[in-house]
């Protein structure tokens, strides 16, 4: 037999696998932070506070976690075809439906139910590269997969914000209504002139104070005065407004809440007058200002040039520039959208996962024999082949000292990694005003730095394992490269520019993305014909980490905005994940031979 197909060209069909695996990964990521970009966005939205945006941020990686080991199992089981095809399909709906979310509770559920949908997608992921792939090429094919995931969250921070743009219509409202004033109170005092602002926001306020009448300029005073509680609630904000602002107090006297209505509506009236003048604002007076690009694109026009629709969105951007926390966004208009076109990708990605990725090579009709034979040919790779999978090896995953390190490096890299993407665009937004466009530009350029390290990462450990064996061709990937991201966040401290702390987070996700490829080839190393569900596992630790870290490092942040706080955190959590890794030794397989393995084959 051997003779039959020794001088066939072995086929590269497994080359395609991995590569539909590796897109696979890219709708992975874009889809997971998608609403990281959009977080601010979804908050002015549906009136959520600061602690229902990081439990929408958290929750995800919280039933992600959880459904680790069963969808690992069910890969295990039934096999990676059917399954990734299904996990594909059922987060890309999740996807879709968050656009039609119209609560905190619908999003939440909407959340988890993404969370549990993407769980397989890495544990299949590995089953099929350890079916596909030649042993000693497993940590680079692993690499490549995991470059896709990094590709990925680069397209969702730096696409989305432009694609929310783009998908803001032309038609939606310039002009505001009681409900677009997050902060009354706070809007008020800044046009009273009580508010901090720079020399540029100050001209802008002071050009609108002078063109309010004297009813106006009343009623901003009023407004100012009265705390905001109640202003808050005729606006329409409310706690709707996540401003923590106090309940409505029913027992205000009718004629204090009448006056106060009228106040609202006549700051609105004032302002709306403004929007409606096309010549307000110079170029050279609000080019200063942090504003977006449409906006700074318009300026270049001279009036008579603008059309009508530009000259208010112009002044309304302005506005939004001048009291970023007080003014609804003119582009959430356009986040809904954004999810229905990225729940539509899966179906594409869905496709052809059914058509290439098979559970064996032999089960692939374009897979020849002389393929099948190359990928074969190392014994670790026959065993089992073809058998059913039947239970967890639960008892030995808890028994091993080894895959307790691993989980606890990965609970702690994940805890730090995370802040990048999923807190970055915040920090930006509220430590130096960037705009969207430009912020989708910082946020997205870590996540291109993670994709550069997971690729060199495969290439790491499968050096390293040749050199230094197995034992430490895992551990040390694992550890050494989580001392880089420390001292990274440790340098954030300094409050460099943002530009700086833009290559801090690349530090970050490089030499994380760096060691991943090592995590994933110890579970293979170790994980036999139950891949799926040792990797599962210790995703779930990981990923628990992740779960606890938004909302972690919000409540840290706070309303002081303290964000020096949460880089120590970040600092601290990479000091023990690199510690932790130097317990990983990949030589002690966790999943003996037979192990949850019966002889019964798919049929």
């Amino acid at each position: 037999m051997n003779a039959s197909h020794s001088s066939e060209r072995p086929t590269r069909v497994r080359h395609l696998v991995v590569g539909t695996t590796a897109l696979m990964a890219v709708l992975l990521y874009l889809d997971r932070f998608c609403v990281s970009f959009a977080e601010g966005f979804i908050k002015e939205s549906l009136g959520l506070a600061d602690w229902q945006t990081g439990l929408m941020l958290g929750c995800f990686f919280g039933s992600y976690a959880l459904a680790q080991v069963p969808a690992g199992w069910l890969t295990d089981r039934y096999g990676s075809r059917v399954m990734l095809t299904a996990f594909v399909l059922m987060w890309s709906l999740f996807t879709a439906l968050t656009g039609l979310a119209f609560g905190f509770a619908m999003l939440i559920v909407l959340r988890l139910g993404f969370g549990f949908a993407q769980a397989g997608a890495y544990p299949t992921g590995a089953s099929i590269v350890s079916k596909w792939v030649p042993f000693e090429w497993r940590g680079t094919a692993s690499s490549i997969v995991s470059t896709g995931g990094r590709l990925g969250g680069f397209l969702a921070l730096y696409a989305t914000g432009f694609v929310i743009v783009w998908l803001t219509p032309d038609s939606t409202p310039a002009r505001l209504s009681p409900a677009d004033l997050l902060d009354v109170a706070g809007l008020s005092r800044d046009l009273n002139g009580e508010g901090e602002q720079t020399e540029a926001a100050s001209k802008v306020v002071a050009r609108v104070a002078a063109s309010f009448t004297e009813a106006e300029r009343q009623a901003v005073r009023n407004l100012a005065a009265t705390g905001g509680s109640l202003a808050a609630e005729l606006s329409g904000s409310g706690e709707r407004g996540g401003r923590g602002l106090d309940d409505p107090d029913d027992t205000k006297p009718s004629r204090q809440r009448t006056a106060t209505a009228a106040s609202v509506s006549q700051l609105v009236t004032g302002l709306n007058r403004i929007i409606d003048q096309p010549d307000f604002f110079s170029a050279e007076m609000v080019l200063e200002l942090p504003l977006e690009r449409e906006a700074v694109r318009a300026l270049q026009k001279t009036p008579a040039e603008r059309t009508e629709v530009e000259a208010r969105r112009v002044n309304r951007l302005v506005f939004e520039a001048v009291h970023p926390d007080s003014i609804r966004k003119l582009y959430g208009a356009g986040w809904r959208p954004m999810m229905f076109l990225y729940g539509s990708l899966g179906l594409i990605v869905a496709s052809l996962t059914w058509i290439y990725c098979r559970n064996t090579p032999a089960e692939h009709p374009g897979c020849n024999a002389a393929e099948v034979a190359l990928i074969n040919r190392d014994p670790r790779m026959s065993a089992h082949r073809g058998s059913r999978v039947t239970s967890v090896p639960l008892v030995r995953l808890l028994r091993s000292f080894s895959m307790w390190c691993s989980c606890l490096s990965q609970w702690c890299t994940n805890v730090g990694w995370v802040f990048v993407v999923t807190w970055a665009p915040r920090f930006f937004q509220d430590a130096y005003q960037v705009p969207v466009e430009t912020r989708a530009s910082m946020v997205a350029i870590p996540p291109l730095a993670g994709l550069v390290g997971m690729f060199l990462g495969g290439t790491l450990t499968d050096v390293m394992a040749r050199w230094f064996g197995v034992r430490w061709g895992r551990a040390l990937p694992m550890s050494l490269t989580r001392f880089p991201p420390m001292a990274a966040y440790l340098f954030c401290l300094a409050h460099p520019s943002p530009w700086i702390a833009v290559t801090m987070f690349c530090v970050v996700t490089f030499f994380t993305g760096l060691g991943t490829a090592s995590v994933w080839a110890f579970c293979q190393d170790v994980g036999g014909k139950q891949v799926g569900s040792i990797l599962g596992w210790g995703n779930m630790w990981g990923n628990l980490g992740a779960f606890v870290t938004p909302s972690l490092l919000i409540w840290i942040v706070g309303e002081e905005k303290n964000w020096d706080l949460a880089f120590m955190v970040c600092a601290g959590a990479f000091l023990v994940s690199g510690l932790a890794a130097l317990g990983v030794n990949a030589t002690i397989p966790i999943a003996l031979p037979d192990d949850g393995v019966t002889t019964e084959t798919d049929g």
